[in-house]
């Protein structure tokens, strides 16, 4: 066994060992990873920043909501534009699309997916996928009560890590 940690570090490892939903060309493979690595530097750090300011954040502050839902819906803008003249973020389904799909949340980010047309259309087709649907009937199989954070023993676990804690 490998022990790997990173979703995208994951994803790539899991798509080479079945030789699927990453491309063997090497071109559209690269134009993959490069997607791929979009999701895992922008639009996922972002949204989850978005997230935490909206919805976590002990105290709200205005500039940094501003911040991270406007960042959001210029990433959403980026990949509007992207899926314009595509079915999927490179054309077929990949693992650009399987790690973007779980961070284009419009309702709990503050956007309205009706001003990126090609955005819902792409998570409608990807939501439509039986594949997609099994994930989340087991998703709610194994985590009925799933409610998001919601204690305080549950916020100090996720915001409560420093240095100290990881030293």
């Amino acid at each position: 066994p490998i022990a790997m940690f990173e979703s995208g570090a994951i994803l790539l490892y899991l798509a080479d060992k079945v030789g699927r939903f990453i491309p063997r060309d090497a071109r559209a493979r690269l134009d993959c990873i490069q997607w791929l690595f979009w999701q895992m530097g922008n639009l996922g750090p972002l949204a989850g920043q978005n997230h935490h300011f909206v919805h976590y954040a002990p105290e709200k502050i205005p500039y940094a909501i501003d911040r991270y839902v406007n960042e959001t819906g210029r990433l959403y803008a980026v990949l509007n534009k992207r899926l314009a003249d595509r079915e999927f973020i490179t054309g077929e389904y990949t693992i650009a699309d399987i790690a973007s799909y779980t961070w284009v949340l419009p309702e709990r980010q503050s956007q309205n997916i009706d001003e990126f047309p090609h955005l819902k259309r792409w998570k409608e087709a990807i939501k439509a996928r039986p594949a997609t649907q099994a994930a989340y009937a087991k998703a709610k199989e194994i985590n009925p009560g799933a409610r998001g954070i919601q204690t305080d023993a549950e916020k100090k676990i996720l915001f409560g890590q420093t240095k100290d804690v990881v030293r």
